[in-house]
């Protein structure tokens, strides 16, 4: 288990100036913690409109004290970046991934991927819903992943680290349109699972990335 980092910038005029100041610096930190296999995933969140707003960081730690001290090295956490950070354990599903952009590669200048982060309902039936379209949920993102549309996925937890209360998703898709039209057939979109769908533009940046879990090492 790890932790999913979902952390938005301040709104203010002054917000991509100390973005971009601090971006060296943040990549430094990131870069050591791919190469460590404590970061397995990182990537900014953007608008529709290719305007950066966030981050999201997928961790490999152990506990609790292990996101302690990425968000302690994190410039984005300690110079005024990030100004809203939501923190959930979260589990990557073990999937044929491809491989993640590995150094020496390009990075993307335009939008390349599309972030799912979706809640399930907080109703007394929403874990039974989940269960009962999880086997069926599965069967469909296992090709994805090795076809190379679905580039990491995994389950919100909640805080006790036992109960799944939603999902975050990777998907080779360049518009919110695409996404929502890709997941339109799942089992979880279908069946009522997830009731809070939002949805952020990306690209990825190469770095020393671990293998998935699940993927060929």
């Amino acid at each position: 288990m790890g932790y999913a980092v979902i952390a938005f910038d301040g709104e203010d005029e002054g917000a991509l100036a100390r973005r971009m100041a601090a971006r060296d610096r943040h990549l430094a930190v990131i870069t050591e913690w791919a190469a460590a296999g404590r970061l397995a995933f990182g990537v900014p969140l953007f608008t529709p409109d290719w305007r950066s707003v966030g981050s999201l960081m997928i961790l490999e730690v152990p506990d609790r004290a292990g996101l302690d001290a990425y968000l302690a090295a994190e410039p984005f956490a300690q110079g005024e970046v990030w100004q809203r950070v939501t923190v959930h354990p979260f589990r990557i599903a073990p999937l044929p991934y491809r491989p993640l952009p590995k150094p020496g590669e390009p990075t993307p200048t335009s939008r390349t991927h599309t972030i799912t982060i979706a809640f399930d309902g907080t109703d007394a039936e929403a874990p039974a819903r989940r269960q009962a379209a999880r086997t069926a949920h599965m069967d469909r993102v296992a090709p994805l992943a090795q076809a190379g549309q679905l580039t990491i996925g995994g389950a919100i937890l909640d805080e006790s680290g036992t109960r799944m209360i939603g999902s975050i998703a990777v998907t080779a898709h360049a518009s919110d349109a695409a996404a929502r039209a890709a997941w339109a057939e799942d089992p979880y979109v279908r069946d009522g699972v997830w009731k809070d769908v939002t949805y952020w533009g990306t690209r990825m940046a190469p770095l020393p990335y671990r293998p998935l879990p699940g993927a060929a090492a």
